[in-house]
């Protein structure tokens, strides 16, 4: 995945001491995106806005909040998280990979 005609933000978001890390892009229409790294572990996320993620590459782990159950997935794969709500992600081996959108 590329983003052509952006304005990347070069200070990286850096999360559980260093195991989650993103950088965000705004493209011209003025939306914005995060993309970067997950190392291996388990990390809960709340959301303010709906959210988008797509797996670049590795696999994950990912439990919704308020819903039973977890799924995996792995490159090509996305999930959607509800916007006031939240999410774990579990990597167990390698580097997971990802974008974010925020959606409406």
């Amino acid at each position: 995945m590329k983003f052509t005609n952006v304005t990347a933000d070069a200070k990286a978001n850096v999360y559980f001491d260093g195991k989650v890390v993103s950088h965000g892009v705004t493209l011209e229409d003025g939306s914005t995106k995060t993309f970067g790294l997950i190392f291996p572990g388990k990390y809960h996320f709340d959301t303010n806005l709906a959210e988008r993620m797509e797996i670049t590459d590795g696999v994950c782990a990912v439990s919704l909040d308020g819903i039973e159950g977890c799924n995996g997935f792995a490159a090509g794969d996305h999930f959607d998280v509800n916007a006031n709500s939240g999410f774990s992600i579990e990597v167990t081996e390698g580097i997971c990979q990802y974008v974010c959108s925020f959606i409406d």
